[in-house]
């Protein structure tokens, strides 16, 4: 059963404490209005989480059935279990199906707004993965599409706890956008490790595209947009926020470091949280930006020239 198992990437289900920050924010939401229809369950975050982890497994299965005649080309995953022969293509794909199905069942017990989110995030692993479309093929949309699955997670966060509305529209795009820098360090990383424009090609069809320049390029446009949706989310509902900008701006830098070591551990995102230092300095930022949240500096709305908002902000406790 192990490489069934394996083929499920249960050591990928790291990526979904990116459900964190939409629990967060609909907590704080929901304690600052509690006339919002909302239930704070661990019973029901707990549920969603599995039922999030059960719905990515399933893109992942599919990914690795779809992917196995180009990973026979890359010079690590050709010994995954679909390209070496450990497993029968019919197991995989009824694997595939059954978790599917699992995930998006419980999906629905949580919420209809939730089932919804975690049909889409299902959804896009067809569209990711799945010919004629697969648009892991194509240049930038790789990338888009790959990291959509960011705020997908973020509402899933969110609705695990408030059912009927959504949260800024500001913030989700943020969220979309980081995801997608995320997604071009780890292209760029493992061009520069494959070295060779066309074993490179042969396994990543984008790859016949793309160029280490064009990479770094489009990883600077996505920070860039990150900052200005991240930037309209502060103005909008709690500018003391920004004094959290020049760690953020930081983790980008750190990050972008770690991209461009040899042989670069961006290339396994699932396997990030044993690099020490850049955990530590994510956790500053997530408590900083946090503990911001209770603070109100009126001084930071004279220095900016900006009017109080005429909607309270959604964290004053």
């Amino acid at each position: 059963m192990n490489p069934y198992i394996a083929i499920a990437r249960p050591d990928h289900w790291f990526k979904n404490g990116f459900m964190v920050l939409g629990v967060l924010l609909a907590w704080f939401y929901w304690a600052y209005r509690p006339q919002t229809e909302a239930s704070f369950s661990v019973w029901r975050i707990l549920l969603g989480l599995a039922a999030t982890c059960l719905v990515a497994s399933s893109n992942y299965v599919l990914n690795e059935i779809l992917d196995a005649p180009y990973d026979r080309h890359h010079p690590t995953k050709r010994c995954r279990p679909v390209p070496s022969g450990q497993v029968k293509l019919a197991g995989a794909f009824a694997e595939w199906l059954l978790l599917g199905a699992a995930g998006l069942a419980m999906a629905w017990g949580v919420n209809r707004l939730f089932g919804l989110s975690a049909l889409m995030l299902w959804v896009m692993g067809l569209v990711y993965n799945v010919p004629p479309v697969r648009a892991k093929e194509w240049p930038y949309l790789d990338v888009l599409v790959e990291s959509v699955n960011n705020p997908l997670r973020l509402l899933l966060g969110w609705f695990t706890i408030i059912a009927r509305e959504v949260p800024p529209m500001s913030l989700v795009i943020a969220y979309w956008m980081v995801g997608a820098f995320f997604m071009a360090s780890k292209r760029f990383a493992e061009y520069r490790t494959i070295g060779n424009p066309q074993q490179a090609g042969a396994y990543r069809a984008s790859f016949r595209y793309y160029t280490e320049d064009k990479l770094l390029i489009s990883m600077f446009f996505y920070a860039t947009a990150a900052a200005l949706f991240l930037g309209i989310f502060i103005i909008r509902y709690h500018v003391e926020l920004v004094l959290s900008v020049p760690l953020i701006a930081g983790f980008f830098s750190y990050y972008l470091r770690l991209t461009l070591r040899p042989d670069s551990p961006v290339q396994h995102p699932e396997r990030l949280y044993r690099d020490y230092g850049l955990m530590a300095y994510l956790g500053v930022c997530v408590a900083v930006f946090v503990g911001l949240m209770f603070v109100r500096i009126e001084l930071l709305y004279q220095v900016f020239n900006i009017p109080s908002p005429e909607v309270p902000p959604l964290w004053r406790w």
